[in-house]
């Protein structure tokens, strides 16, 4: 039961994160919808859908490392974790809400360095839990390229 826990726990805590950051951008998509988008742009609809299976799997990966916690290497690897999802939530609200979509490419770019970092950490301690993420960063590599168009058709 223990395990279980610990196991939502660790799901729970990026969802929430992601929740949060949805909320509070969420008087913002109006504006997005109204920007000139690159013909690569997805709907809208589907970011939600991705953001909460890419949490859940960001989160049960971190479980497996935390589980692992007598690694050395584990302390490292969660700190990066960490301060990738704290880049990972404050994107959004510089992109939405600030509408500052050139400090947002900036600020995406480093939380993509994060989550390579934070991945080859996880690699050393589990390659499962590493390659949960590689979704992760496909998606947020997308996004960057997103990011960018953005920003240049609607300077």
């Amino acid at each position: 039961m223990k395990k279980i826990r610990n196991i939502v726990i660790s799901i729970a805590i990026p969802q929430i994160i992601g929740f949060s950051s949805a909320f509070l951008t969420a008087g913002t998509m109006e504006k997005y919808k109204n920007l000139i988008q690159p013909s690569f742009a997805p709907p809208g609809w589907i970011f939600g859908p991705v953001w909460t299976l890419l949490y859940a799997l960001m989160g049960y990966a971190s479980y497996r490392i935390w589980k692992r916690r007598n690694n050395y290497n584990v302390k490292s690897a969660l700190t990066y974790y960490g301060l990738q999802l704290v880049f990972n939530f404050a994107w959004s609200l510089i992109f939405f809400r600030f509408a500052l979509r050139g400090i947002a490419l900036v600020e995406i770019l480093i939380l993509l360095l994060l989550i390579v970092i934070t991945t080859i950490k996880f690699y050393k301690i589990d390659r499962f839990a590493a390659y949960m993420l590689f979704s992760y960063i496909a998606w947020v590599s997308f996004a960057t390229i997103l990011n960018y168009a953005v920003w240049i058709l609607n300077k």
